[in-house]
Parts: structure tokens; C-alpha cells; sequence
């Protein structure tokens, strides 16, 4: 789905359905209605980073999110706690997707 062209929401955005492990990080790319949605899933999972005390890299454009896992501690290569934080992001994204339906 392409949301520049359409208006899509949580349940509709178009989303990697798993995380892809590129040069010894887990990646995702998440496609948002607008700036609003994608913004207010970063608050979220900025919650959920704390609570793990486990930062993701990433980058917002607009409607579009893309997150990079990796543990720096372990020599920035993918570990536990990245797959448990991917995990808890998934479940984050699958909440807000019922949240909009």
C-alpha cells in the first residue's frame, strides 16, 4: 500500500511482516498514514526502549519509519535483547492496529 497516494491506517500501513538481519542488525521499514502516526508510534516504542534500556537507531521521513537493532555492548551485532525489543515492537504495532480498527 502505497500511503503517499491513499490514506491507510495501523491495520493497512505497509510493514516488513518480519525483521530483516542486514550487515549484523535487525531491520524494519513502516509506512504510516502521515507524520502524526508514525511520530506517535516512535513515542511509544521510545517508552518501551526505556523500559528495556535498549535504544533503537532509526530514522523518520514523514510517514515512513525504518528501525535498526543492534547491541552496542556486545560489539554492535544482533543479540537477545534486540530480538526481544523487535518482539515487543511487533506486538506494539499489532495493538495500534486494532486500536485503529
Amino acid at each position: 500500500m502505497d500511503c503517499n497516494q491513499a490514506p491507510c491506517n495501523y491495520k493497512n500501513m505497509d510493514s516488513q511482516t518480519n525483521w530483516e538481519e542486514r550487515d549484523s542488525q535487525l531491520y524494519k521499514l513502516i509506512v504510516f498514514r502521515d507524520f502524526t502516526e508514525a511520530f506517535a508510534f516512535m513515542v511509544s516504542v521510545a517508552f518501551l526502549a526505556e523500559k528495556n534500556n535498549h535504544h533503537p537507531k532509526w530514522k523518520n521521513e514523514w510517514n515512513k519509519l525504518e528501525i535498526w537493532l543492534s547491541t552496542h555492548d556486545a560489539g554492535g551485532v544482533v543479540t537477545e535483547k534486540d530480538r526481544k525489543l523487535a518482539k515487543q515492537i511487533d506486538e506494539l504495532l499489532e495493538e495500534h492496529a486494532r486500536n485503529e480498527s
